[in-house]
């Protein structure tokens, strides 16, 4: 009797647990991204906090290498394992997914308000109709300048182009053993990105003449576009003595270990020179544009934001993160957890690095734009993006002319991208 009473007991406790275990089991979210370096931030900042609002669910954040991700990503998608949620390159890239019913919209989320057009520009459709992925952050270009050098030879930061290029003739007259300029053409993309998408805003207006540009109106080799290799290659001078082999990481080393004036950088670097050389005293100043300009334009490049699996089995639970992340507790968290990453919400944070904090305050006194070769321009090849990390070299490195360098990308963006093709016979491309 006692037998079959605990038989009785035994499978009673089995029901209860099928009938009743995933009530006080997590709901299980799963985070894919290639922020490999932000592993630490999430699961001891990021996750702790959103789960003191929900604690019933798991958050689990699995990163992917940077340079493997978008595959790794794909054949997830494909085989059906990809998580519930998956940060978002901007432009192109989640266009795609969303196109092939990976992503869902998010138009519907609440918290979506707290962004502006802009700041969802780079996850939605073309026509502005559906968003996609929650803006997370941007970075924003500009330069860093070493304060204690600064003053140790009294030189400012300069205020107009102009300006600016007097005092790098200053620099390498007064203090020839100091590179004016830290910046290498080894690696290519920085000469493009630090380059001409820092400083040529100034010269094409930024958004006016992006979209002058996408309508076929302007090209490389026109006006503001054709001023942004014209800047680019006086820097020449005054970049590091055999700047041909300097990579990147060569050019963090020499701005870190005092052996230049000036940066030109994106705000990403911030976090990485404190890192590098705590007791490195930085400025900063926005690209300056030419003498009499009445604005001035700032590369504010959106950089990251989260989507949500259309496949994913825990929506639900998805969706409370998702809307998390468009709250003010998020964007300040991430804002300064991440120096030189900025929110994109609405919201008026505060940033405490003072670094990143000069940066951010350039929203207010110049308009924004972001890398105008990313949007449509690197959807197929010759993609714009590439072809302008090699022009701006052959610019540098003496190889080509501004305008030699301008007609050779704008020939080949003109061989594929519809609004530009008059330009491909205008200038006799072949």
């Amino acid at each position: 009797m006692v037998k079959k009473s605990f038989k009785i007991l035994a499978i009673g406790a089995l029901v209860a647990a099928a009938l009743f275990g995933g009530a006080f089991a997590k709901q299980k979210v799963i985070i894919e991204s290639w922020r490999t370096d932000d592993m630490k931030l999430w699961k001891d900042v990021i996750i702790p906090a959103f789960n003191k609002h929900y604690p019933d669910i798991e958050v689990v954040f699995s990163p992917t290498d940077p340079a493997q991700y978008n595959a790794v990503l794909d054949s997830k998608l494909q085989a059906g394992t990809a998580g519930d949620l998956m940060a978002c390159r901007p432009f192109s890239k989640s266009l795609e997914m969303y196109k092939k019913g990976y992503l869902e919209s998010l138009n519907d989320l609440p918290g979506m308000e707290n962004y502006s057009a802009f700041a969802k520009s780079a996850w939605s459709t073309d026509d502005g109709s559906v968003t996609f992925c929650v803006p997370m952050a941007s970075v924003i270009h500009g330069f860093l300048y070493n304060k204690d050098l600064f003053a140790k030879y009294g030189f400012e930061p300069p205020k107009t182009w102009e300006e600016f290029m007097d005092l790098l003739a200053q620099m390498k007259k007064k203090a020839p053993a100091i590179s004016p300029l830290v910046m290498g053409t080894k690696d290519q993309w920085e000469a493009a990105t630090m380059g001409w998408h820092n400083i040529a805003p100034n010269y094409y207006h930024g958004e006016e003449g992006r979209k002058a540009f996408m309508a076929g109106k302007e090209g490389f080799h026109t006006d503001g576009f054709l001023k942004g290799f014209e800047a680019l290659a006086q820097w020449a001078p005054y970049l590091p003595r055999g700047y041909k082999a300097v990579s990147y990481s060569d050019s963090q080393q020499l701005f870190t270990q005092g052996r230049g004036f000036i940066y030109p950088a994106g705000s990403w670097d911030i976090g990485v020179f404190h890192q590098m050389n705590p007791k490195l005293n930085m400025g900063a100043f926005k690209s300056p544009p030419p003498a009499g300009a009445t604005k001035s334009y700032i590369s504010d490049h959106p950089d990251i934001a989260m989507g949500l699996n259309h496949a994913s089995k825990n929506k639900e639970a998805a969706k409370k993160f998702l809307a998390w992340l468009t709250t003010e507790e998020f964007a300040s968290l991430y804002g300064n957890a991440l120096p030189g990453f900025f929110p994109l919400h609405s919201y008026n944070i505060k940033i405490n690095d003072p670094v990143a904090n000069e940066f951010l305050s350039w929203r207010q006194s110049s308009e924004s734009t972001f890398r105008m070769t990313y949007y449509k321009l690197s959807a197929h090849k010759p993609d714009a993006e590439t072809d302008l990390w090699t022009a701006s070299v052959a610019v540098l490195n003496g190889k080509q002319s501004p305008q030699e360098a301008a007609k050779w990308i704008e020939c080949r963006l003109a061989s594929w991208y519809k609004p530009h093709a008059h330009f491909y016979s205008e200038l006799n491309c072949k």
